[in-house]
């Protein structure tokens, strides 16, 4: 299968997408998911970072774009009553299985070294070990189509690389490494925390904005 590029999606754009995958592999009796569940699922206070609180409408329009790009699907399932909605990651972007446990694990707790990976993503795939889970990692930094993820400098006291997905985008390195040395300058955990959802915010913003300029040259028909 043909694999595809995608604009850069919004931050809830990614986070709707990891939730999907996350709860079809966790929980299958309730996938695919109402908009009532999603929306549970993105603001979800544990193993998700930055946490969200994001209105019903705003999921919506996330699930509209995702849909435009056939990330989402649309389905009635068995009761043929409650619209619910499924991903559709794996064949758009033509990825197996262990890789698309990894990147759901990133767009729902963030940048994670290979070690938290291998626990975070232990619900959604069983890496034999930490080698295997790595060359996944090498596989979605070369990939020929375009880089799935990219290894970030290494924290304050960290002996491990942390890796973050790109389906947003490309990551600002300069405001990660300011993240790492405000972190090594005595800066509380709040602040960094505060200043990592600062980063995220602004980025989905930014996405945002792309995507109402793509409508308007698609509106009228000028060609970048």
């Amino acid at each position: 299968m043909t694999e595809h590029a995608l604009p850069p999606l919004s931050l809830l754009e990614t986070r709707v997408l990891g939730v999907l995958v996350e709860k079809q592999l966790t929980t299958p009796d309730y996938y695919p998911l109402t908009l009532n569940a999603l929306v549970a699922g993105c603001n979800q206070k544990t193993s998700r970072y930055p946490i969200l609180n994001a209105g019903d409408d705003e999921v919506q329009m996330a699930l509209d774009s995702l849909k435009h790009h056939t990330l989402v699907i649309e389905t009635f399932g068995a009761s043929g009553r409650v619209m619910r909605y499924a991903h559709n990651i794996g064949k758009v972007l033509n990825l197996s299985p262990p890789v698309i446990a990894l990147l759901a694990s990133l767009m729902l707790r963030g940048p994670q070294t290979s070690g938290e990976l291998r626990v975070s993503c232990d619900r959604l795939y069983r890496f034999p070990d930490i080698s295997s889970l790595e060359a996944y990692l090498d596989e979605m930094a070369g990939r020929a189509a375009g880089a799935l993820l990219v290894k970030l400098p290494k924290q304050a006291g960290s002996r491990e690389h942390r890796f973050a997905h790109l389906l947003a985008g490309p990551i600002e390195v300069e405001a990660e490494a300011a993240i790492t040395l405000a972190a090594d300058g005595g800066v509380s955990t709040g602040e960094i925390a505060a200043l990592k959802s600062n980063i995220a915010q602004l980025r989905d913003e930014v996405g945002v904005l792309r995507q109402m300029v793509e409508r308007l040259y698609a509106e009228l028909g000028v060609s970048r």
